[in-house]
C-alpha cells in the first residue's frame, strides 16, 4: 500500500525537529449536501529545522518517530518569507 502525501501549511515550529502540520479539506455533508470547512493537524519529523511557520509542506506517512509524529516532512513546496511575509518560490516547488 503507497504511503499517504499530504500538503499542508506549517502552524508551529517551537518543538525540536518537529512541525506541526495543518491541512485544510472541503468535505461534502453526506444528509445535507452542504459543504464543509474540515482541519487536520499532524505532527512532522523536520530533521533539519528549515521549516518555518507559514511555510507550505509536503509529508509522507511514515513508521513512529514519538508518540505523535507519525509523518516526515518530505520537500518544503513553498517557503514564506518571515520577516515580509511573502513567499518565495523553492526548486521544484509546484503549488
Amino acid at each position: 500500500m503507497p504511503k499517504k502525501l499530504i500538503l499542508g501549511t506549517v502552524i508551529s515550529d517551537k518543538m525540536d525537529k518537529t512541525v506541526t502540520v495543518e491541512f485544510k479539506d472541503l468535505v461534502k455533508h453526506p444528509v445535507y449536501k452542504k459543504t464543509i470547512k474540515r482541519t487536520k493537524k499532524y505532527h512532522a519529523h523536520d530533521e533539519s529545522n528549515e521549516c518555518k511557520i507559514g511555510d507550505i509542506v509536503e509529508i509522507e506517512e511514515s513508521k513512529p518517530v514519538a508518540k505523535t509524529v507519525r509523518y516526515t516532512v518530505v520537500r518544503i513546496v513553498k517557503k514564506i518569507d518571515s520577516e515580509l511575509g511573502t513567499p518565495e518560490e523553492v526548486e521544484g516547488g509546484e503549488f
